[in-house]
């Protein structure tokens, strides 16, 4: 459960940012879409590696 303290005279609004903020860094609602479709094993590690290799191809052009 999250909890998130509210201090005296804080705004419902800004207690609401912090609660959207707490929720989304949980990864509940990308898990979910997630767990909607089945993707095989080979898939997922094709796209882990991809990722990787995009990642390693912008730390070489920061380097340049």
């Amino acid at each position: 459960m999250i909890i998130i303290p509210v201090k005296e005279g804080e705004s419902i609004d800004r207690a609401l940012k912090k609660y959207k903020r707490k929720f989304e860094k949980t990864g509940v609602v990308k898990e979910l879409r997630n767990r909607q479709k089945f993707t095989k094993p080979s898939v997922v590690n094709r796209e882990k590696k991809l990722k990787a290799i995009y990642i390693q191809q912008l730390r070489q052009q920061e380097e340049n």
